[in-house]
């Protein structure tokens, strides 16, 4: 088995042979209105890690992580900037060092430029991920997605999909991994525990 790289969720990593290979794309995405954050923290608390906003600003993230229960010690946060922010990712993607991760959070304001801008933005991305070793996650909102969302679902090697149930009567969070180049999808979905930390949820599903 080639080296995994762990995601810090330790219920996750053992379904993924340990984690996710080193060089990857992964695509989280999730609604709006969910704790996906909690993933991500979870993932930056795996290793170093810098993180990117397009929408929160520098500060908003670190008060968010600084209220999360885990601990996030080897962090930096930078702001992508004003709209259009892709040319600020691109230049931030070359400070990720190696066997580190990089998060952008969210995607979406960057599959807002032109397709053969993006398309050599993630390809630029994948290079520098396969050269240092790292992972880059890029979280992306469930919704009216823009017309570069198949690119970005194409370009990931991996694709974690979180959808939260708030019909019923309790919160249900159910992970699906449909894609996962270099290794086996998952054919069941996980239940989430997603409050202080993210671990798996043993409740019965009641009809």
């Amino acid at each position: 088995m080639a080296r995994r790289l762990p995601t810090g969720i330790s219920v996750l990593d053992r379904q993924l042979d340990g984690g996710i290979p080193p060089g990857s794309i992964l695509l989280l995405s999730a609604d709006p209105a969910s704790q996906s954050e909690s993933l991500l923290y979870e993932i930056a608390a795996a290793r170093g890690t810098l993180y990117v906003t397009t929408i929160r600003s520098e500060q908003a993230v670190r008060d968010a992580i600084d209220r999360y229960g885990g601990s996030v010690d080897r962090l930096s946060v930078r702001d992508a900037g004003d709209y259009p922010p892709i040319d600020n990712a691109t230049r931030l993607v070359k400070d990720v060092p190696e066997n580190a991760n990089l998060l952008i959070d969210v995607v979406d304001p960057l599959e807002d430029a032109e397709p053969t801008r993006y398309r050599r933005f993630l390809n630029e991305l994948q290079t520098h991920m396969v050269n240092t070793g790292s992972i880059a996650v890029l979280h992306a909102m469930h919704g009216e997605s823009s017309p570069n969302r198949a690119l970005t679902e194409h370009m990931a090697d991996v694709v974690f999909d979180l959808r939260t149930d708030t019909s019923g009567s309790q919160i249900v969070n159910r992970l699906a991994v449909p894609k996962f180049r270099g290794g086996s999808a998952l054919e069941e979905t996980i239940k989430l525990k997603l409050t202080d930390g993210v671990t798996i949820d043993t409740s019965r599903d009641i009809a």
